[in-house]
């Protein structure tokens, strides 16, 4: 696992297995967030969070301000939908996401004034954010006011924020553990944020903390960003939070390797990363509790990225929730004549897409373009049992094993070998020497054992 140590900490800052890819931050890390002009329309699926879909309540031709809300997120595990545009309410549409969901939208025709982005970009990033009044705030009420502002994990997961901080008397929460490690190649989405609002992120740990009564809060993140480390070191002068510096790898971001990094926990197969006291989110879910509690603000826009070679201008924009990638592309310059490949998200975990209508959802953390240098494949061939895709698996899985389960249609197999373990992470497609696309199969697998278990 190498020389690296990491400093206060019972971990090491390292995890077994993994990879190292070219990270291909330098194409947008230096540009600062740039904020787009609220578009003539936005589409919103109704469903754009792990969990159940949110209930509509607006009709077709009614007027809505900025910021109302859509659709209300009645079950446990869902998230309320509002408007990043005041307009009217057109009928609703279906829109197929990148992973291939087919799902009901709500779309708003912008109309009349609009609330200024650049306004609510330049609230995220003010140093006034406060830090030393954050126990006036009620933990039951910050947990209220995540759930009725829409907050979801923005690292890409999209979980709904107020189930991970509902109180639980039988998990206690010892560590609130922030991610700022954005290990995915090329997105620089989360490293602007933490360049440039770091103090809007920090009011939104103090808050979570205060919600979960965690005893310790740490800020996590990879030693190749070492002007977000100074920046967050210093918004966090004099508050109960620690910043832990963490060897570059990659998937260092997921929750599992970065628990086992940081406090040198296992998190059972299975298992929550509440079954061992810790909560986890991510940054920009962080700035986005402290609008949503502070300044009453919903989730209705998001930071992105848009990277690659196949882009003409690489980006970090502040966008709203519900634009199209069509724009967002074009905003940036547009494609570039050798670009290849459109992904959503970020090419370890993303998903690619062709359809340009297709909308930004609030997992939407970045466009990444590839080039057709870039995704020159060669021929899929037999697998030589080499044993890599093993080795770099973070979580000790085989994932051959799994694959071959699923390509001949045996998911009892692939369950007995803990398929749903598998969070997609891309390494074993990344060192498959014999061009497998282990990760295409593994998701099919899934799927069928998810059918074989409401099948019997």
């Amino acid at each position: 696992m190498g020389l690296f140590r990491l400093k206060g900490f019972p971990g090491t800052g390292n995890f077994r297995h993994g990879i190292h890819p070219p990270d291909n931050k330098h194409l947008s890390d230096e540009s600062p967030v740039e904020v787009m002009e609220p578009p003539e329309s936005v589409t919103l699926p109704l469903l754009q969070h792990l969990g159940v879909p949110c209930k509509q309540v607006v009709k077709p031709g009614q007027e809505v301000r900025y910021g109302e809300m859509l659709g209300k997120g009645e079950a446990f595990v869902s998230a309320s939908l509002h408007s990043p545009l005041a307009g009217k309410v057109k009928r609703n549409a279906m829109v197929t996401l990148p992973n291939g969901m087919h799902l009901p939208a709500i779309t708003v025709q912008a109309k009349g004034d609009q609330v200024s982005p650049q306004k609510l970009w330049d609230e995220i990033r003010s140093k006034e954010w406060p830090r030393d009044c954050i126990s006036i705030y009620d933990p039951y009420t910050i947990v209220s006011v995540i759930h009725d502002s829409g907050i979801v994990g923005l690292g890409g997961a999209a979980f709904p924020t107020h189930v991970k901080v509902t109180p639980n008397d039988t998990r206690m929460i010892d560590t609130l553990m922030v991610n700022g490690c954005e290990c995915e190649p090329y997105l620089t989405c989360d490293y602007r944020l933490m360049k440039e609002a770091p103090r809007a992120i920090v009011a939104g740990a103090l808050l979570t903390g205060r919600a979960v009564a965690a005893k310790e809060i740490v800020i996590c993140v990879e030693d190749n960003k070492p002007d977000a480390v100074k920046k967050l070191k210093e918004a966090t002068a004099q508050t109960v939070i620690k910043i832990a510096v963490l060897k570059t790898k990659y998937p260092q971001g997921s929750e599992k390797q970065l628990i086992k990094s940081v406090i040198g926990l296992e998190i059972p197969l299975g298992g929550l990363p509440s079954d061992v006291g810790v909560a986890m989110s991510n940054v920009g879910t962080m700035a986005t509790v402290a609008r949503g509690v502070i300044k009453e603000s919903p989730l209705t826009h998001r930071v992105i990225s848009v990277s690659g070679r196949g882009i003409r201008q690489p980006k970090n924009l502040f966008a709203p929730i519900g634009i199209s990638m069509g724009e967002v592309i074009r905003h940036c310059g547009g494609l570039t004549g050798d670009a290849a490949r459109v992904i959503a998200g970020g090419p370890m975990m993303g998903f690619a897409f062709a359809d340009f209508s297709t909308p930004v959802t609030k997992g939407t953390s970045g466009i990444t373009v590839l080039t057709h240098e870039e995704i020159k494949e060669g021929e899929e061939t037999a697998c030589i049992r080499c044993g890599r895709c093993a080795d770099a698996c973070p979580m000790n899985l085989v994932p051959t094993r799994l694959a071959l389960a699923a390509r001949y249609n045996n998911p009892s197999i692939a369950v007995q070998y803990h398929i749903h373990a598998c969070f997609e992470c891309g390494c074993c497609s990344y060192v498959c020497p014999s061009k497998i696309n282990l990760v295409q199969l593994i998701r099919t697998g899934k799927k069928l054992a998810m059918a074989g278990r409401q099948g019997g």
